[in-house]
């Protein structure tokens, strides 16, 4: 008997393939696009979750000759994710969405609805690979997409299949053409978070804050030094790193360095001021067993950066605290920190702050 297998397929060519190939590789797989987010009438063209990208997902399953599902999740997405984004915002925060939707819809959700249908196995079209339990980089390093799985339950792994990881972009936009998928084949990627699909966050956290919100309410923007330069409407607008909307006239670029939501200020400063040579981070998640205080890892915090070498200075049920080798531009709360041991997931958290020094860390014992 065939084992059975629920795919997530939202219309695009990744996930598209990845059923064709379990298809291929003898599979009873069924297709599955989740519905998370309505998006109304006025939106671009094809975003996630839209009726175009829903009726490609079934397109491509008539073509494979296997069933597909639409499953209403909208309401756990929108508690999860979508006030989760608003709420961190409101707090001076940048979130991470794709994370969080990771973590709950994706997975957790999925999983039951595969289980309602007796299947053994869930998929995805992640670039990431499951070998021997185990999650693990991409083989196409500039697609690589563990930065936003650390957080799904260690236990999915055993039942987790990712038959792109193995892939390069050009490779599976190769396989789509070779088993006639057209209709998707040369689909460009979406670039934007599902739910804002034009870009515009502020616009949403307009309609979902109430007016007198003070992450959109004028305030000042200061020098690290306390010097006052200038005045934004809504820190909520800005985030670490950025320099659209800083004032000019310095004799170097300036960059947001922090946000201070107690009295409505956003910080700027030079690239220098946006170092770090320590992360602090919460909601710690392992997928495998857990490394030791002393530990040495690779990190990742931000989607496409560099991995950095990192120690374990601090770990407990609330925190694990990172001492970097080489400080790190624009470590942002709110954001990943994602560790490695070579190409392995270890675990993540979400990062709660930066050290600017590292002799503000904790000092191990010789």
């Amino acid at each position: 008997m065939r084992e059975r297998v629920l795919v997530a397929m939202s219309g695009g060519v990744d996930s598209s393939v990845a059923a064709g190939l379990l298809v291929e590789q003898g599979y009873d797989v069924v297709g599955a696009t989740m519905k998370l987010f309505c998006h109304g009438e006025d939106v671009p063209d094809r975003p996630c979750c839209s009726l175009d990208s829903v009726n490609d997902a079934r397109r491509v399953c008539e073509q494979l000759g296997i069933p597909h599902y639409v499953l209403n999740l909208e309401s756990r997405f929108g508690h999860d994710v979508v006030d989760n984004f608003v709420d961190e915002y409101a707090r001076g925060r940048t979130p991470i969405p794709c994370v969080r939707c990771n973590t709950f819809t994706k997975f957790r959700d999925f999983l039951k609805k595969a289980d309602a249908i007796d299947a053994r196995w869930i998929a995805t079209g992640h670039y990431a690979r499951v070998e021997n339990g185990e999650l693990r980089r991409g083989v196409d390093e500039n697609k690589d997409q563990t930065y936003f799985l650390w957080g799904i339950d260690r236990a999915v792994l055993s039942r987790l299949i990712l038959p792109i990881g193995s892939l390069d972009k050009a490779q599976t936009r190769a396989r789509a053409h070779a088993m006639e998928l057209e209709v998707i084949a040369e689909k460009p990627e979406s670039q934007e978070i599902c739910f804002v699909p034009d870009g515009d966050y502020a616009r949403l956290l307009e309609q979902r804050l109430p007016a007198d919100a003070p992450a959109l309410s004028c305030g000042p923007i200061i020098m690290s030094s306390g010097a006052v330069v200038g005045e934004h409407n809504g820190f909520a607008r800005y985030t670490i790193g950025q320099r659209r909307g800083v004032p000019g006239g310095f004799a170097h670029p300036m960059y947001v360095i922090a946000i201070r939501p107690d009295d409505l200020a956003v910080v700027i400063g030079p690239r220098d001021e946006l170092l770090g040579s320590g992360v602090v981070a919460r909601e710690v998640n392992w997928l495998a067993a857990p490394p030791s205080v002393g530990a040495r890892v690779s990190v990742r915090v931000r989607h496409r950066a560099p991995l950095a070498l990192a120690e374990i200075v601090r770990l407990d049920r609330e925190e694990i605290e990172l001492a970097l080798d080489e400080p790190v531009s624009a470590i942002t709360p709110g954001q990943s920190v994602v560790l490695y041991d070579g190409d392995q997931v270890l675990g993540g958290g979400f990062i709660e702050a930066s050290r600017r020094r590292r002799s503000a860390l904790p000092v191990l014992a010789a």
